[in-house]
């Protein structure tokens, strides 16, 4: 059995231990380890992607790992690391946003296999309990002292505008009764989580020691964040999310390829599944010509397999090359989109095409040429192009041949000037 301790420590992936043993104890045998993800929306984003990848890592050792969903747990919210006081999402939206979440984690833990990874839904046994019954026999065992106490809990009650409700104060309650439950059921022992959660796991120990239960262990992982102290996978229009709807495999894989240097290090070490030897190697490989970008290649690679599949990597790769003049062709309206998300744009009504759009107009229309003249000394001095192909009759007519998706066109000025015609 491999050293998952060992392993995780020389990833960086390790920030608090219930225990100093916990590594001999789980080199002892195998063990049943289990995370919570609240579905708050209906797709991963990279902030799950630490825990993902951890019990990823505890599987490939040989332990049992459990996904667990929170569909009601996430009726909740956990106040664990936030400002204030999440919306409550219904019934509805939950089993939305657990469904999708379960679609994307069977790439990372084999659940098919005998005695594999478990996905587990905590409403399954919540969702049953009565307000007394849950008070009687699970409130009695927690003192409101010790639930001060907690980090979560005395960082809101500081902030004297925000406050905490009392359904944000029973958290800690439902998530150590998670833990008792998969313990009583799956003979789960160990919790894990990101740092922020440290206080719900030691509560949930706390808990099944009250009630009579033998020694469990947690563990906690930093948190995701940037040399510059932001959070990693955030970029100026939000998170960065797991599935293509949200977050096209293009957007994705060259969020990695842009990551800065100084960050390179830790995310090759959390997101693949390279040796140490490995990973140094391509470290040094870096470090030796950075304008290159070897290691967040690499990197990008890796993770966009892992998510998108082999297709949506082929996929990603095609819409960079792309920016160094690869022509354009049968790519989807969704992908072009992503890729030229930043220049300017307009749409025309797509009868235009049936008798030809000139090129002379086509210029002129997406904003690459203010003239008509202008964009005849575009074309006469070779810098106009239709999906990266140079244009070089002034005569020239646009038609839907010249579609480089469903809808969408890309002309170009010079070597980057950029624009997008849609024609709907």
């Amino acid at each position: 059995m491999q050293d998952i301790v060992k392993e995780l420590q020389w990833r960086g992936a390790i920030h608090q231990k219930t225990d100093e043993n916990i590594g001999t104890w789980l080199n002892g045998k195998r063990r049943t380890v289990y995370i919570g993800f609240d579905p708050t929306a209906d797709s991963l984003h990279v902030g799950h992607l630490v825990q993902m990848m951890t019990l990823r890592r505890f599987q490939q050792a040989g332990h049992r790992p459990i996904a667990l969903v929170g569909g009601a747990t996430g009726m909740i919210g956990d106040p664990s690391g936030k400002s204030e006081e999440r919306n409550l999402l219904t019934v509805d939206d939950i089993r939305r946003n657990a469904e999708g979440m379960r679609n994307q984690m069977t790439r990372f833990l084999d659940f098919d296999t005998h005695d594999g990874a478990l996905l587990i839904n905590n409403y399954d046994w919540l969702g049953k309990f009565s307000f007394l019954d849950f008070l009687r026999d699970v409130g009695k065992h927690f003192p409101v002292n010790v639930m001060m106490a907690k980090d979560s809990v005395k960082s809101r009650l500081a902030q004297s505008d925000a406050g905490m409700s009392y359904t944000e104060f029973s958290y800690q309650l439902l998530q150590s009764y998670d833990f008792y439950w998969l313990h009583k059921t799956c003979n789960c022992e160990m919790q894990v989580g990101g740092s922020d959660q440290w206080g719900n796991i030691t509560a949930g120990i706390d808990f099944v020691r009250r009630m009579g239960g033998p020694q469990l262990y947690g563990l906690t992982s930093p948190l995701l964040t940037k040399s510059d102290g932001k959070k990693m996978g955030k970029t100026e229009s939000g998170s960065l999310w797991l599935d293509a709807g949200r977050t096209s495999p293009y957007v994705f894989y060259q969020y990695w390829v842009n990551l800065d240097d100084a960050d390179v290090d830790k995310a090759l070490k959390f997101f693949t599944e390279m040796s140490q030897e490995e990973t140094q190697a391509v470290l040094d490989e870096h470090f030796q010509s950075p304008e290159k970008r070897v290691a967040q290649k690499r990197l990008a690679d890796d993770l966009t397999r892992l998510i998108h599949g082999e297709e949506g990597l082929q996929a990603a790769r095609r819409a960079t090359d792309i920016f160094f003049g690869a022509e354009i062709a049968d790519l989807a309206d969704a992908q072009l989109l992503a890729v030229f998300a930043d220049v300017k744009s307009r749409e025309l009504p797509r009868t235009v095409l049936n008798d030809g759009l000139s090129i002379i107009d086509a210029l002129v229309e997406s904003g690459l040429a203010p003239s008509k003249s202008e964009a005849r000394r575009t074309l006469q001095g070779g810098g106009a192009y239709v999906n990266n192909r140079k244009i070089t009759g002034i005569d020239t007519k646009l038609t839907t041949k010249h579609l480089a998706g469903e809808t969408v066109m890309i002309l170009r000025s010079g070597k980057k000037n950029y624009a997008l015609l849609r024609f709907v």
